[in-house]
């Protein structure tokens, strides 16, 4: 639901209740047999952990930078950045690892910040091709680097647990902005320090 500026209302805690509640009995279950009393509420709890990411700003997250930093221009690699997502077709869960590189422009940001920019696009629901774009983005346009680099591989239940079927298939999405778009030689350098997966451009 949104009002006329497309700002979300939020329902209230007890009208997700009763939606968790419509579900079960829609599913063919009774909500209010003893093994499901508790469901809704559970559910309820989840829901606020698995996007938490709706509240949290990654822009600010990356504005505390350090200046002070011996003149190095080489590349910042973060690999293997563990997340969960959730589908936006489906909602069903997304799981993968994330690859963040920089080439910094006089000043670096805390590296766990890079994780939590992750987290803060992972805890909503997505779809892959649109978190890989939107992470790039937030640090080139906050850092300003001389260039950003940003892998994800991730499989996706909406096709492992339903439709096709198809396990054990990862998918892979990249984005590639300043230096590592425009010259090889850094792109190659930064594919080969994650281990050179088959990366499709998004």
């Amino acid at each position: 639901m949104s009002d006329n500026n497309n700002k979300i209302i939020r329902p209230s805690r007890d009208e997700a209740l009763a939606a968790v509640e419509t579900l079960l009995r829609w599913a063919g279950d009774d909500p209010t047999r003893e093994g499901l009393l508790g469901t809704p509420d559970r559910v309820v709890r989840s829901y606020s952990e698995f996007f938490a990411g709706y509240g949290v700003d990654p822009n600010e997250l990356l504005e505390r930078t350090f200046e002070e930093v011996e003149g190095y221009d080489e590349i910042v690699l973060l690999r293997d950045i563990r997340f969960e997502s959730h589908c936006e077709h489906h909602m069903a869960p997304i799981i993968g690892k994330a690859h963040v590189a920089y080439l910094p422009n006089n000043r670096v940001v805390g590296i766990s910040k890079l994780a939590r920019v992750i987290e803060a696009y992972a805890k909503r629901l997505q779809i892959q091709e649109k978190m890989t774009a939107q992470v790039a983005n937030a640090i080139n346009d906050v850092l300003q680097p001389k260039g950003v680099a940003v892998v994800i591989e991730a499989a996706h239940q909406c096709m492992t647990t339903r439709g096709v079927h198809k396990s054990g298939v990862t998918m892979v999405t990249s984005r590639m902005l300043g230096l590592f778009r425009t010259n090889p030689s850094t792109r190659r350098e930064f594919l080969s320090l994650i281990g050179n997966p088959s990366s499709s451009a998004s």
